[in-house]
């Protein structure tokens, strides 16, 4: 399986305090991957470098082998990224939104209409896809950044929380779509606290603290898990 992720011997540090300490990971095409670890073990950093927010004070980030910080372009276009805290610009609707993140790709417009329909549908966005950004629940910016992130077809989704504020009936039609999507060959690098969406979904963790990966496991989701990562993860950390 060819990596589609490569993080590098990455080290990133802010003055004197190393957040991330020679990290290496490498993902391959339709992997979904989980990402754990406590409050501050260098997650988030870690998601910024990938994404090309942070540069790495040493080693290298590469998305379809393009050096996020050396080829920038190349390698954004293969990527969507939902923070933990989904932007979105308060005075356009859903609908404007997802039109202009498809021109930042250089998207068709029929392609985008195209595209639009299919996650109306698939997230069901019609109560809400014409409204404003500012008239938006946490729930309702969640899956429109989420449908932002996919619109470009892209073959990497790095995603922060991607469950914060959705009801269940919103949290099925994500995981459902996500794993679907992997099937079809997305690879997904996953953070989260939710251990339990883990065992469901992920192929493979890592689970990072004080910026070193410490456990490392495939896992073929909660078939294999029965439940028991909670009790490992707070052994690990604590």
């Amino acid at each position: 399986m060819s990596p589609t992720v490569e993080i590098r011997n990455v080290t990133k540090k802010f003055g004197s305090f190393v957040a991330v300490d020679n990290l290496d990971l490498s993902i391959g095409k339709g992997e979904f991957f989980g990402f754990l670890g406590p409050n501050g073990a260098g997650k988030t950093t870690t998601i910024k470098m990938i994404t090309g927010l942070y540069s790495p004070t040493s080693g290298s980030c590469l998305i379809n082998g393009f050096d996020v910080h050396r080829d920038p372009v190349p390698a954004k276009r293969s990527l969507g990224y939902v923070p933990d805290q989904p932007f979105m610009y308060e005075k356009l609707t859903g609908r404007e939104f997802l039109y202009f993140i498809g021109g930042i790709f250089s998207m068709r417009v029929a392609v985008v209409k195209e595209r639009i329909g299919e996650y109306i549908e698939m997230f069901e966005l019609g109560d809400f896809i014409d409204k404003r950004g500012e008239e938006y629940s946490q729930g309702m910016r969640q899956r429109i950044v989420l449908s932002a992130a996919m619109i470009h077809d892209p073959g990497v989704l790095i995603i922060d929380e991607p469950l914060v504020g959705l009801d269940p009936r919103s949290s099925r039609l994500v995981k459902d779509t996500l794993k679907q999507r992997t099937t079809q060959g997305l690879t997904i690098f996953m953070s989260t606290h939710l251990l339990e969406i883990v065992e469901e979904l992920c192929d493979r963790i890592a689970i990072i603290k004080q910026g070193r990966i410490i456990y490392e496991e495939s896992r073929g989701g909660a078939r294999r898990s029965n439940g028991q990562l909670e009790t490992m993860f707070l052994e690990l950390t604590k």
